[in-house]
């Protein structure tokens, strides 16, 4: 598929980048158990669709990973499944409450998976994030550090994306939706 990459929708990317950096740096910063780092891969990709939904979380990974996060770079992969992941179900989105957590697990169980397996096998599942706790508590236990890391990561990516999804559409709900049809067209 030809990607048809306006000025408009370049500005709209980088604004999801600078979404995705600030949130990542608040949840860095207070230790959090979930990485407030997809707002704007969320945005980008209920908005625009699937393929341009790959692009903020990637760039944001890389600088973050430059700047602040070497962690983040490792998890670019994740970013762009998710990207695509939320392209997909933003096309069937509806305005409901239970949408969003129907779409949130959509999301969250592929997702989760590769980014356990990115935690386990190569960080040990040591990593910048809040969770980093959970999972060596939980890796003392018979799950086992693997288990351990996809329990962990399933719960806290799940939280995330909730979270992320009802701002998101907290966010679309204010903007009018005319302004919306010119980065479409």
């Amino acid at each position: 598929m030809k990607l048809n990459m306006t000025t408009k929708r370049i500005c709209i990317i980088a604004m999801a980048i600078v979404l995705n950096i600030v949130g990542g740096e608040i949840a860095l910063l207070l230790q959090l158990p979930v990485y407030l780092d997809s707002i704007g891969t969320l945005f980008i990709a209920i908005v625009l669709g699937p393929y341009y939904g790959m692009f903020p979380h990637l760039l944001s990974g890389i600088l973050l990973g430059i700047i602040s996060d070497i962690y983040s770079l490792y998890y670019a992969p994740v970013g762009i499944l998710l990207g695509f992941l939320a392209g997909m179900i933003g096309k069937k989105r509806k305005n409901q409450k239970s949408w969003i957590f129907k779409a949130a697990l959509f999301i969250t169980l592929p997702t989760s998976l590769l980014s356990a397996g990115i935690t386990a096998y190569l960080f040990g599942g040591i990593t910048s994030s809040g969770s980093t706790i959970l999972v060596q508590l939980l890796a003392k236990t018979p799950l086992g550090l693997t288990m351990s890391c996809l329990i962990v990561q399933f719960i806290t990516d799940y939280i995330d994306r909730v979270i992320s999804l009802f701002l998101v559409l907290a966010l679309l709900k204010k903007i009018p939706s005319s302004l919306w049809q010119k980065y479409k067209s």
